[in-house]
């Protein structure tokens, strides 16, 4: 049986990277079960975290590319492409996927661009489900500010204000998407039940708990 691909999106500071370990943790004790990332572990993505981290600057529409480019090898790569896993039976979890570069890149350089440069992928691989967790900024900056000793690119109120109301306003574009939004308020259990009750009512046939 073919594997499902569930993915996580979010402003910087949202919880997505916790809440995704924990589905991952979740659905490993049922299925086989693949934790991975946007930007990838790969040679483009290496790259693009040094623009993010501030180690080097390229023109927007570079980093927009490139984030379209590593997208297309996670998916397509013959050795742990998404796709290959997915065929394989295991069930796939990613920390951010096309949604991320329609509201950060978009914002940036148009989302037009943004969505014509990820057309492939779209049209290679759309989730089974897209799992937004919504934050105010305020909130971002203040778990960033806990959690880490530098920013990166995108981590400023400001900056997060705009991303987050790309993030909606996309969402609310696409609605053959298989989004759904989770409040991301509240201790990261309460957030994960409500994470872990969806995936029950999206794919309950699927989901046999020990």
């Amino acid at each position: 049986m073919r594997g499902k691909f569930i993915v996580f999106e979010g402003i910087d500071g949202s919880g997505k990277t916790t809440q995704a370990e924990k589905i991952w943790l979740y659905i490993s004790g049922f299925a086989p079960a693949s934790l991975t990332a946007e930007p990838t572990d790969g040679e483009i993505g290496r790259l693009l975290r040094r623009y993010l981290s501030g180690k080097l600057a390229a023109d927007n529409r570079v980093l927009a590319a490139l984030f379209a480019a590593d997208r297309l090898d996670h998916i397509t790569n013959s050795t742990n492409g998404i796709e290959k896993l997915l065929s394989d039976g295991t069930w796939v979890i990613s920390d951010r996927y096309y949604l991320s570069s329609f509201a950060y890149q978009g914002a940036e350089v148009g989302l037009e661009w943004v969505e014509s440069l990820n057309s492939e992928a779209k049209k290679l691989l759309k989730p089974d489900l897209q799992v937004f967790i919504d934050i105010t900024p305020e909130q971002a900056m203040e778990r960033i500010r806990q959690n880490r000793d530098t920013l990166e690119l995108f981590e400023k109120t400001e900056r997060l204000t705009a991303i987050r109301a790309a993030f909606l306003s996309v969402i609310e574009r696409l609605p053959d998407e298989n989004i759904v939004v989770i409040d991301g308020s509240g201790t990261p259990e309460e957030i994960y039940e409500r994470i872990k009750a969806e995936i029950k009512h999206r794919f309950g046939g699927e989901i046999c708990e020990g």
